[in-house]
């Protein structure tokens, strides 16, 4: 299932990624820090499934509860969403409000699912 991104907002990905870093899923099975791992999807994707000792703040909501869930801005951010365009433009701005160390995981959610990595999903 491929999705058509329009050009305006392949740009404005494109801007963020020239300002953040990005792993692989194999990058993050061997990252060496601790870190905090951040859902950035829409609640219904959360709800699907999402990757194991993720915790959820959608790109909608991030800047706003951030600094409740996070409180330490040297604390190492992963973020992902669906596809790595959502969360390259959430830790763009986690950046700019002062995070220093976020990362985007490079084809995100699908990706994972992809490589047959496990899932949780929450109980209803």
């Amino acid at each position: 299932m491929s999705k058509q991104h329009s050009p305006g907002f392949l740009a404005v990905v494109d801007d963020a990624k020239s300002r953040v870093k990005e792993l692989t899923i194999a990058d993050l099975q061997q990252f060496p820090t601790p870190y905090v791992l951040v859902d950035v999807r829409e609640d219904l994707e959360w709800l699907a499934g999402h990757l194991p000792a993720a915790i959820h703040l959608g790109k909608g909501v991030i800047e706003r509860d951030v600094e409740k869930a996070v409180q330490d801005k040297q604390q190492t951010l992963i973020l992902y969403c669906g596809g790595g365009f959502r969360s390259a433009l959430a830790a763009d701005m986690l950046q700019k409000m002062g995070y220093q160390d976020v990362w985007s995981l490079a084809g995100g959610y699908t990706a994972w699912v992809n490589a047959g990595l496990p899932l949780t999903k929450p109980q209803l």
